[in-house]
């Protein structure tokens, strides 16, 4: 068998860590003072908004134009997704997933941790900190019965998970990864350990039989090592016999132990269901058995014996 690995998904909610994006230097860099002199006092500098000078007075270019800092607030600023609050210009401004936030409410909707500075996972609309989604979410692993955190690479089987490196053979102790295995009761081993310690061993060449294979006599054998005596052709899916418990095909059984036919000289068998014909020492297949004269089939009829002959009534009363 083999495991389903997964990394960086818990098998019954889709999460990932993330973090979130952060602004302020784009816009405290554009801050700054605007100066009235002698020779600048004849040129108009005003707010883009409302449009008050801008001399003397802080300001933010946005967009080529100026603004004085409450119009640009409440032109620009993002409203927080927590405390529904403008994000000033001088506050530190988070977002996620067109979401923005200030710092102080970026924060973990179970135990209230910030998570301006570290990952987090977003679980049906709320954020929560990577040790609140685990303790709530995560699978344990049933090997070391720690988390499995988020991104961590988990193998399941069989409704449980295991951290990658917990998931070992039982007899050699190494790690099983993506290999096949073996599973026995509780235990889980690596194939080439099953096959050491519980696998049948193949009564030929006392090899372990990993798959499939044929059983003679209540042993096991390799189909590949269950042959004929004789000529060590496979036997397997096909007809044979013994002789002495050793296992013969019917071709070289019968060329060597099989008594043979008076008339054609080939043996006799008897396999398949085929029938012979059998006087004093002398053996027949039954299409054989005819008169030595005429040919004509003696089987089922009187015959006569005339030395090494056998003859009909007909051709034996010609003599």
């Amino acid at each position: 068998m083999s495991v389903e690995t997964g990394k960086g998904k818990d098998s019954r909610r889709q999460s990932t860590s993330q973090t979130a994006e952060v602004r302020t230097a784009e816009i405290s860099e554009l801050v700054a003072h605007g100066s009235e002199s002698e020779d600048t006092m004849s040129e108009r500098f005003d707010c883009d908004n409302c449009k008050e000078s801008l001399y003397g007075r802080k300001y933010i270019q946005s967009e080529d134009s100026p603004y004085c800092i409450p119009c640009y607030d409440s032109r620009f600023a993002n409203t927080c997704d927590e405390c529904k609050e403008l994000i000033g210009h001088d506050a530190r401004e988070l977002f996620y997933e067109d979401r923005h936030y200030h710092e102080h409410c970026f924060r973990c909707f179970r135990c209230d941790r910030s998570l301006a500075d570290e990952p987090f996972t977003s679980q049906e609309e709320e954020l929560l900190c990577n040790d609140c989604y685990c303790n709530e979410f995560s699978s344990k692993c049933v090997a070391c019965d720690e988390t499995v955190m988020p991104g961590s690479r988990k193998l399941e089987y069989s409704g449980s998970t295991w951290h990658e490196s917990c998931f070992i053979c039982n007899s050699c102790k190494q790690p099983i990864g993506s290999k096949a295995f073996i599973p026995d009761k509780e235990d889980h081993y690596c194939v080439p350990c099953y096959e050491n310690k519980f696998a049948p061993r193949c009564t030929r060449c006392k090899k372990a039989l990993a798959k499939g294979g044929v059983t003679y006599r209540d042993e096991p054998w390799h189909k590949e090592c269950f042959v004929c005596t004789g000529c060590k052709t496979q036997l397997a899916g096909q007809p044979f016999t013994s002789r002495e418990d050793s296992p013969y095909c019917l071709k070289c059984f019968g060329n060597l132990y099989a008594k043979k036919c008076e008339a054609c000289s080939k043996p006799i068998t008897g396999f398949s269901g085929g029938k012979y014909i059998s006087f004093e020492e002398r053996q027949w297949h039954q299409t054989c058995f005819t008169c030595s004269r005429c040919s004509a089939s003696l089987v089922g009829k009187g015959f006569f014996p005339e030395n090494d002959e056998v003859l009909c009534r007909e051709c034996n009363s010609d003599l």
